[in-house]
């Protein structure tokens, strides 16, 4: 018997993020989630160092991964839409819900158990890398502001304070120590 799960994950470089606003270079789904990936794994090594976290760094960074694969199946709806009442944020959650239980579907009986807690990770991990996604919105941001497009200002200035009201010492301390890098040109970061 044949199984989808892996293909349909393949598909993520196939859904494009930002469809309401001009860019200058498209993100795609499997873009996004890698880079969620690294700044989730590095919020928990922060959080573990500075902040006297035990959390598995590794861990959070694989349910990272699959944060956004529920889009495969629903497109990436754009955060104003998202977000926009309580019902529209209860459906599409509901809708989200329905998507992650289709994926889970696509693989055998004995591989699913493994999959799921990436699909419904611990509240915890879920604000971390609720952050992380968040952080990841304000790079892109700063890179369409760096090139120019102006269309990102406000973008960067609400998805900011979003990351900020979220009272994380270990996402504070990432857009203190590491966001203005995102601002330097290839020769500047090199020091």
């Amino acid at each position: 018997m044949q199984y989808h799960f892996y293909a349909m994950l393949s598909r993520m470089k196939n859904i494009y993020r930002w469809g309401l606003m001009r860019n200058t270079k498209s993100e795609n789904l499997s873009e996004h989630s890698l880079e969620v990936a690294v700044i989730a794994h590095a919020l928990c090594v922060i959080r573990n160092r500075r902040f006297g976290g035990n959390i598995d760094a590794n861990a959070v960074a694989t349910a990272a991964l699959f944060h956004d694969t529920s889009e495969i199946i629903t497109g990436d709806m754009p955060t104003p839409i998202k977000y926009y009442n309580g019902e529209i944020k209860s459906a599409y959650k509901q809708i989200e819900a329905v998507a992650c239980e289709q994926l889970l579907n696509l693989l055998p009986d004995d591989l699913r158990a493994d999959y799921e807690p990436l699909y419904n990770p611990q509240p915890e991990i879920k604000r971390i890398i609720k952050a992380a996604d968040k952080i990841s919105a304000l790079i892109k941001c700063t890179e369409e502001i760096n090139m120019g497009n102006r269309e990102f200002l406000a973008a960067a200035k609400s998805t900011r304070k979003a990351v900020e009201d979220m009272n994380l010492p270990e996402a504070d301390a990432f857009l203190a120590e590491f966001m203005e890098s995102f601002s330097l040109t290839l020769d500047e970061q090199k020091g």
